[in-house]
């Protein structure tokens, strides 16, 4: 359970930067993003190593639902560090941040979402067992909170647009018009 511990604190480094970035903006505090990163990674990866402790499931089961669980994770990292201009995004710049109308946040303002959650899912489904369930559940929901709080109150204050955004793109679940926009406008080679 101490991986699960681990996971929490990971997305309360999250809501600090956040509330670093708006309030103090303070340098050494700007890296707790990473720290919560790095944190969650941890935490995963003691789940996947505790969970095959105590049970092993069928290769098959590992091999199905751990690759789906690798997509969905794929796509986290892209929509996180990829998607978005890197130095606007997680460096301290002088000009203030517009919000991306493209590609994955096109879909929905937060995207990331819904990989998390399909990560976690497969994730479970992949190893079985209590542990992996309860990292589903309780990352997902300490995930759904702090996205919520960047939705109502630090995406409000950091992007000049974000009112503009949240009028033409669904909160977490994409419609009909938001994935024809994200399928037209993906685009892999933005760099």
């Amino acid at each position: 359970m101490s991986y699960i511990i681990i996971g929490i604190i990971a997305f309360l480094f999250f809501i600090l930067y956040d509330f670093n970035s708006i309030n103090m903006n303070l340098k050494w505090i700007h890296s707790s993003f990473f720290i919560g990163c790095i944190l969650l990674a941890t935490a995963s990866c003691g789940i996947v190593i505790s969970s095959l402790e105590i049970t092993v499931p069928p290769l098959s089961q590992i091999l199905i639902f751990g690759t789906v669980s690798l997509i969905f994770f794929m796509l986290l990292m892209y929509t996180l560090f990829f998607a978005l201009p890197f130095g606007d995004t997680y460096i301290q710049s002088d000009k203030p941040p517009k919000t991306c109308h493209s590609g994955v946040y096109a879909l929905c303002r937060h995207p990331g979402e819904l990989w998390l959650i399909g990560f976690y899912l497969f994730f479970w489904l992949s190893l079985g067992g209590f542990l992996a369930l309860t990292a589903c559940i309780l990352f997902s929901l300490f995930n759904l909170f702090y996205i919520i709080i960047q939705d109502r109150w630090s995406f409000m204050k950091t992007f000049s647009d974000y009112n503009e955004y949240k009028e033409t793109t669904p909160f977490l679940i994409p419609t009909k018009h938001s994935i024809r926009r994200c399928l037209n406008t993906l685009q892999f080679n933005r760099r």
